[in-house]
């Protein structure tokens, strides 16, 4: 007799818990997307039968490794580095490598499993993976970042390619360390081989947007998100967590669309700037300076710095989180649904708690999940791809307009599978089942590998 898509999928969940015991965060992703996929398993039984979640749970290749370095006192230095290879069927490995202190097997294991997703609904024909270390590059010199970058991509060589895996950057891991990691790899292959890395400098093979990419896309989904309903940026205030990438050129975007982007992050607090953040200036403390967030505040007059404390209890109509995981709690939703909070889009990878996601679907907010939201950075890592292979070089407009369109795709995409499986506007469910048809249709096609 068949077995339910409800009884799968408990066995599904229960069998990834007895492997990964240890992993909160990779489990905490996996379920998110199993609470989805009771509708498109009940359409294409195939799915089930051919064991597709019970490959999909499970990395293709986990790969561990050591990376000493010598610090400027010449003391060895010893980090662990990881790649999580985790699904191939659309294509080459594409996901960003992450270098913090918080990083361990059960976080690049939980991001890799996002990419997969993401990466399907960008259409890009990549597949997913994940990457980085626990190596912390605040308040190093820029040779201690270079010698740490040169051995990790020592290791990491053997497992890359641009046929095979192609890591970009993420948290910790910007223009500069794309440019030791490609120095590495060039030194030691002999090839300069465009296509293995993305988010390189614009002058030897990087695309122009990747660096707001991220930051963007976000912006553009939450548009796109809004306009459905009847809704839009312009004349709205929106809180926007972190100071990194991602959070500087969302705030940048919400600006040029009409919205008031009022807010910024980092571990010390957050900064409050009612007539707008400046971009020019956070970007010089940020990228220039590298400075924490409190110095934006002695800076620009009428802007206030909050030690420590939530930035979502800053009342806005828009909410942007792009910090880190889980930075987005049941309690800060809360605040934010009574202080009449209309649309969330992630930035950031699995920012909301689970908690918090129901809050906001309860309460009748919009919200936009991260596999679909953020998925600007990585589109343009494929965009920056397909320049490399034809060797050529995209203009700003050009890229920006490719990137809106990819972000339409994704919201439409998005969309149109929460109605088909009778829950319009549920972009967690819309993604999560899109994405995961597309990937399993590609395994089925490709036979038990």
């Amino acid at each position: 007799m068949p077995v339910s898509p409800e009884a799968h999928l408990r066995r599904i969940a229960e069998t990834v818990e007895a492997r990964n015991p240890h992993e909160p965060e990779f489990l905490q992703a996996v379920h998110e997307v199993l609470e989805s996929l009771v509708p498109v398993l009940a359409d294409h039984p195939e799915f089930v039968e051919g064991g597709v979640l019970e490959r999909m749970v499970e990395p293709e290749r986990q790969i561990v490794f050591r990376v000493p370095w010598l610090d400027d006192r010449n003391r060895v230095q010893v980090n662990r580095g990881f790649r999580v290879q985790f699904n191939s069927a659309l294509g080459p490995y594409k996901g960003g490598l992450r270098f913090h202190p918080s990083v361990n097997l059960s976080v690049v294991k939980f991001l890799g499993f996002e990419q997969i997703f993401k990466n399907a609904l960008t259409r890009q024909r990549i597949g997913g993976g994940k990457g980085g270390s626990d190596f912390d590059p605040r308040g190093r010199s820029d040779a201690e970042v270079m010698r740490f970058c040169q051995s990790f991509m020592t290791e990491l060589v053997r497992h890359i390619g641009e046929h095979t895996d192609v890591p970009a950057g993420d948290i910790g891991v910007g223009g500069r360390e794309i440019g030791y990691l490609f120095g590495q790899y060039r030194r030691l292959t002999g090839r300069h081989e465009s296509g293995v890395l993305t988010g390189k400098g614009i002058g030897w093979g990087g695309a122009e947007v990747r660096t707001e990419a991220t930051g963007y896309g976000a912006v553009f989904f939450a548009q796109e998100m809004l306009h459905r309903a009847g809704q839009g940026i312009g004349g709205r205030r929106a809180a926007v967590s972190g100071s990194g990438n991602v959070a500087i050129y969302a705030i940048e975007k919400i600006g040029q669309l009409g919205g008031t982007a009022i807010t910024a992050s980092d571990s010390s607090g957050y900064v409050v700037d009612e007539a707008g953040i400046d971009v020019a200036l956070l970007k010089q403390i940020k990228e220039v300076e590298r400075e924490r967030i409190s110095v934006y505040a002695e800076r620009r007059p009428g802007a206030r710095f909050v030690a420590g404390g939530s930035v979502w209890d800053v009342p806005v109509e828009l909410a942007f989180p792009c910090a880190t995981q889980n930075e987005l709690d049941e309690n800060a939703a809360r605040t934010l649904v009574a202080n009449g909070v209309r649309a969330v889009a992630e930035g950031a990878n699995m920012p909301t708690t689970p908690g918090a996601v129901a809050l906001f679907q309860r309460a009748g907010v919009l919200f936009a999940p991260g596999k679909a939201a953020n998925a600007g950075g990585v589109a343009t890592s494929a965009l920056e791809m397909s320049q490399n292979a034809a060797r050529e070089r995209w203009g700003f407009e050009t890229s920006e307009e490719r990137l809106h369109a990819i972000m339409r795709d994704v919201h439409d995409a998005s969309y149109d599978a929460s109605a088909r499986y009778g829950r319009p506007g549920d972009y967690v469910l819309g993604a999560n089942t899109a994405a995961f048809a597309t990937v399993a249709r590609a395994m089925l096609d490709q036979g038990v590998v």
